[in-house]
């Protein structure tokens, strides 16, 4: 096969699904691992002797060094070319999954865990940039939807592997299996993608300043809202931080105001009414269901007391309906527009999450993967939608930013979720049925009857605390959908036949 830098650029377009293909194995890799680890937290805060908060932190270091990265990043993705990220990605990617499988103390393994971070947010600043930037219009949402759709198969494929592979192999073990999918696609891409690429010239590179003041917004955001059932909602060190964040964001969109490389064009926020109501909808999603596995793997494996392996399937629900369903979402967008698909899918995620929530600690297995599969409903009809619209809306020149925009708004969400509906399962344990929580199953013989009273009550109050979280997250969902809906009704852009700009209108509003 003759490299791509050795062809012109209609060839480039011919290989569109090669493209394709090779982008949506890396946008596999980050959720695969994310859905894995949810599985083996149980069992891996056991072994680290990690309380139920610092466990959640494992999971929440992740998807704040993405969230804080993905825009810097995909500003100089724009001006320097987005292959080279992307190829970059996948071998700090590897890299951070080698060093998490061999960590011997909790503060190795987070470490570990923002390496790999910082590899995915490569992998998501640039992975629908380079498909949408070969794609024309009229196959755009077919071809986000196929990349979607490995986003959701990562997610399906990890829940069962991950609990295969913790029971049988330990947790060390979850993050070894990424080593080889890592290892073929930077291969594969060293052969299929172009050597030498020339980025954007007229991008400008991001300001350092801004860069600075969003990474402290999010970090003082996240920290406290993780760490707040710990030390107290009213606590110096919780308010202090939050204070900080707000200070940060009203500098940080001061200084995006006047400066002269921006880190995020916020005319495209102020005057885009498509590009912000969709990336409000993102947001308000993904902050609703962002921490639906982590708090539901917990729930059936301490409080129902089911395996790792059982867990795992029994997780599948979700995910799976999501990956088979999002193709033809992304299809049906193509035809008649995002805003009915993607606002009618939060509803569905809100009734999926009520069903998560009231779903009494006895109930079976049917009841468990029907809920899930609600949940995934809603998602398939919401997420490849909505992402074809965020990227149909801009320019050529911004693919970049607005792919890493919405990858900022999906893993910020996320992030926020962790943080605030974990907060919320956890406050009604307190500080010392934290610490217990992860280290306790069901009752068994042989238990002291204050062990076991203590076990009841601590299973009892993270159950409450589960139906909490799961409510606050449909009213979340309920909320994004009213956003999704300000978006006006956005009707494709008819057939061009190459790939030209991106954009159906810069400064949609429609």
């Amino acid at each position: 096969m003759p490299l791509i830098s050795r062809i012109r650029p209609e060839q480039l377009y011919a290989r569109r699904w090669q493209l394709l293909a090779l982008t949506s194995v890396g946008a596999f890799m980050g959720p695969l691992d994310g859905s894995i680890v949810s599985v083996a937290l149980p069992k891996m805060g056991r072994s680290l002797q990690l309380s139920f908060t610092a466990s959640i932190w494992v999971q929440a270091v992740y998807l704040l060094v993405m969230a804080v990265l993905l825009i810097p990043l995909g500003r100089l993705a724009d001006q320097r070319g987005r292959v080279h990220y992307y190829l970059a990605g996948i071998a700090i990617f590897t890299v951070g999954s080698l060093s998490s499988g061999l960590s011997m103390n909790a503060g190795w393994l987070i470490g570990s865990r923002a390496l790999q971070g910082a590899g995915a947010a490569l992998l998501v600043a640039t992975s629908a940039a380079i498909v949408t930037a070969v794609f024309p219009p009229q196959e755009r949402g077919r071809a986000l939807g196929i990349n979607v759709m490995a986003v959701y198969l990562g997610l399906s494929v990890g829940p069962p592997l991950g609990g295969f592979l913790t029971d049988h192999f330990g947790w060390r073990s979850i993050f070894f299996v990424n080593l080889p999918i890592g290892i073929a696609v930077a291969a594969c891409g060293y052969l299929l993608l172009p050597r030498h690429e020339r980025g954007d010239e007229r991008a400008m590179r991001p300001d350092p300043l801004g860069a600075g003041l969003w990474g402290l917004t999010l970090v003082c955001l996240l920290v406290p809202l993780t760490f707040a059932s710990q030390w107290g909602w009213t606590s110096p060190r919780t308010l202090g931080l939050l204070a900080v964040a707000a200070a940060g964001l009203a500098g940080f969109i001061v200084g995006e105001r006047r400066a002269r490389g921006p880190l995020v064009d916020l005319d495209l926020l102020f005057h885009n009414r498509l590009f912000a109501a969709a990336n409000l909808a993102a947001l308000l999603n993904y902050m609703a269901l962002g921490a639906i596995s982590l708090l539901t793997a917990v729930y059936l494996e301490v409080v129902q007391g089911r395996s790792a392996g059982l867990t795992g399937w029994l997780m599948l629900a979700q995910p799976a309906v999501m990956a088979a369903l999002s193709p033809f979402s992304g299809r049906l967008s193509d035809r008649v527009g995002s805003r009915l698909l993607a606002s009618g899918g939060m509803v569905i995620v809100a009734v999926g999450m009520l069903l998560l929530a009231t779903m009494p600690t006895s109930s079976g297995l049917v009841r468990v993967m029907a809920s899930l599969g609600v949940v995934g409903l809603g998602m398939a009809a919401f997420s490849a939608p909505n992402m074809s619209a965020i990227m149909g809306s801009v320019q050529k020149r911004q693919l970049g930013l607005a792919s890493a925009f919405v990858g900022t708004m999906r893993v910020t969400g996320q992030a926020l979720s962790v943080a605030v509906l974990g907060g919320i399962a956890a406050s009604t344990l307190g500080p010392a049925g934290g610490r217990l929580l992860l280290r306790l199953g069901t009752p068994v013989p042989g238990q002291s009857h204050a062990a076991a009273l203590a076990a009841t009550y601590v299973l009892h109050h993270y159950a409450r605390g589960y139906h909490d979280a799961m409510v606050t997250g449909a009213a979340l969902a309920l909320v994004g959908a009213l956003a999704s809906l300000t978006r006006g009704q956005h009707v494709p852009q008819p057939a061009t036949g190459t790939p030209g700009p991106a954009g159906e209108g810069a400064s949609s509003s429609s």
